[in-house]
């Protein structure tokens, strides 16, 4: 019996290729290039499974387009927005997602976010590189303290949880969040956290506000002017989420006018188009997409796709199937 063709649509950690060239007759994006819609589309049309990734749009029209040979979707990474699954479910297509790996590295960079903005790292980063430093005094770029202060979360997840410990117990900050679903109180406690019962509550409590929900359309915007104008004049928002869920026309309005005080991202809302004006900004910290970018996490990943992609192929339910 011939192999099942699987298309990866980026490079992906050589361990993880070594394995699905093993078992399948795989095809790799060696130029490690993002591909069009058109090339997605006939992808479809092509082999029994394709694996993309955020870079990969897959709207209605690209499943529209052929008559789809494809049985799967090997989604890498946990978030799944840029995938139209209703398009992927009316066709009958299986798709997977990666959760649970990344839930620390993602919350490290949340952190590395909320440190950097609050003390201006970036910033001194950048003058110390230019030469532009003239030396200590006690005036130089003073920034914000971040022991004791109160952060907001938005969506109480594994990622959620994991930037709630580190907050409370690495920096003995107050922590409250908003959930859609009620959350046990004493499994909050466990992350010295305490749930509001709506997102409003949590802007208006919160000197520094996270983001970790889901993307697509129930939280497109869901950081929007008349949320961002909820939020403390002194605070800040950090989003390692999905770029979609904040309005950037609005963030840099409410930056350029000192309704919020800075911002700290590692998502962006048409990667990676990153706005002018936001870099343009000193009060904002700006990451290419890291949030899971560590070898080992990067790798895990990989390996995740590669057993729901197994388990698929062997007749048995993907462990991580979405649709």
């Amino acid at each position: 019996m011939s192999k099942p063709r699987i298309l990866v649509t980026r490079r992906w950690p050589s361990a993880v290729e070594s394995i699905l060239s093993d078992r399948f007759d795989t095809t790799l994006n060696t130029d490690d290039l993002s591909m069009t819609g058109e090339a997605l589309s006939a992808a479809l049309g092509e082999y029994d499974a394709v694996l993309p990734t955020v870079s990969d749009r897959l709207p209605a029209a690209v499943f529209d387009g052929v008559m789809p040979r494809v049985r799967m979707l090997g989604n890498f990474g946990v978030g799944y927005n840029h995938i139209d699954i209703d398009a992927a479910k009316a066709r009958g297509i299986v798709v997977t997602n990666t959760p649970g790996v990344l839930t620390d590295c993602t919350a490290d960079i949340a952190m590395l976010l909320l440190l950097t903005v609050a003390r201006r790292g970036g910033e001194g980063e950048r003058q110390v590189r230019a030469g532009e430093w003239q030396g200590w005094c006690p005036t130089h770029m003073i920034g914000t303290k971040v022991t004791g202060k109160t952060v907001g979360i938005i969506g109480f997840g594994r990622i959620g949880k994991a930037f709630a410990q580190r907050c409370h117990f690495g920096f003995g900050m107050d922590v409250v969040f908003y959930n859609r679903s009620p959350v046990d109180p004493a499994e909050a406690a466990r992350y010295g956290a305490r749930q509001l019962p709506a997102v409003e509550d949590v802007l208006a409590s919160s000197d520094f506000v996270s983001l970790h929900c889901p993307g697509g359309a129930e939280n497109r915007h869901l950081m929007n002017a008349e949320r961002l104008a909820t939020m403390r004049p002194g605070a800040f928002l950090i989003n390692t989420a999905r770029g979609d869920v904040v309005d950037e026309l609005a963030l840099i309005a409410a930056l350029k006018d000192g309704v919020i005080r800075g911002a700290g991202l590692d998502v962006y809302g048409a990667e990676p188009h990153v706005p002018d004006a936001l870099r343009a900004m000193e009060n904002v910290v700006l990451l290419p997409h890291l949030g899971s970018a560590t070898e080992e996490t990067r790798t895990a990943m990989g390996m995740k796709v590669v057993d729901n992609v197994t388990a698929f192929f062997d007749g048995r339910p993907p462990p991580d199937r979405v649709v």
